[in-house]
C-alpha cells in the first residue's frame, strides 16, 4: 500500500481526481447558474489535467480549447442574454428528491456490476499510439465511423431540444416592443 504513496505522479492523479469530484457535485447542486457553469470549467480542466496524465495531449487540448474555451463561454452568454433566474427555484425542491437520489445510486451500482460481470477481467486492446492525431483520426472516421455519427446525431438532437425548451413564446405586447427596435 505505501509503494503507490512514493510516486509524485499519483499524488498529482489524487489531486486532480479530487477537484473533479468537488466540482461535479458543485454544479449539479450549486443553486445559481453562473456558479455552475464557473465549476464546470473547473471539472472540465480537472478532466483535461487527468488526459495530460494519461499522455494524451492532443485530447486535453481539445477539451480545454472546445469545451472550456468555447462551449462554457457559450453557456455563459447564453445565461445572461436569456436573463434565466440566478437564484434557487422553489418550482425544482420536492421531497421526492431524496427517491431519485435512491434510484440513482441503485441504477449506478446495477449498472456497475452489471459491467464488472460481462466484461470480467477483459483486456482492453490499443489501437496504436493513443497520442497520434493521426492514428486517431483513422480510428474514429474509420473503425469507429458509426459510433462517431450517432453521437454527432445525439449532440444534435440535444441541440434542437435544448433550444426548443428555452425558446419562449413571445406575448403580442412583446412582439410589438421587438419589433419596435
Amino acid at each position: 500500500m505505501g509503494d503507490w504513496l512514493s510516486q509524485p505522479v499519483n499524488w498529482v492523479y489524487g489531486l486532480f481526481a479530487l477537484m473533479l469530484i468537488y466540482s461535479g457535485i458543485r454544479v449539479v447542486t450549486s443553486q445559481n447558474v453562473i456558479r455552475a457553469a464557473l465549476f464546470l470549467v473547473g471539472a472540465l480542466g480537472s478532466t483535461a489535467g487527468l488526459f495530460v496524465l494519461l499522455s494524451a495531449e492532443f485530447v486535453a487540448l481539445t477539451l480545454v480549447l472546445v469545451y472550456i474555451g468555447a462551449v462554457i463561454v457559450l453557456f455563459l452568454f447564453g445565461i445572461m442574454i436569456t436573463r434565466a433566474p440566478l437564484g434557487r427555484d422553489v418550482a425544482l425542491d420536492h421531497p421526492s428528491r431524496v427517491v431519485g437520489a435512491g434510484v440513482a445510486i441503485a441504477l449506478f451500482g446495477f449498472l456497475s456490476w452489471g459491467s464488472i460481470q460481462a466484461f470480467g477481467a477483459a483486456e482492453v486492446t490499443g489501437v496504436g499510439d493513443a497520442t497520434s492525431t493521426e492514428v486517431l483520426g483513422e480510428a474514429l472516421l474509420g473503425r469507429f465511423v458509426v459510433p462517431f455519427e450517432v453521437v454527432s446525431f445525439l449532440l444534435l438532437a440535444a441541440l434542437i431540444g435544448g433550444i426548443t425548451l428555452a425558446r419562449k413564446d413571445l406575448s403580442p405586447a412583446e412582439e410589438e416592443a421587438k419589433e419596435a427596435l
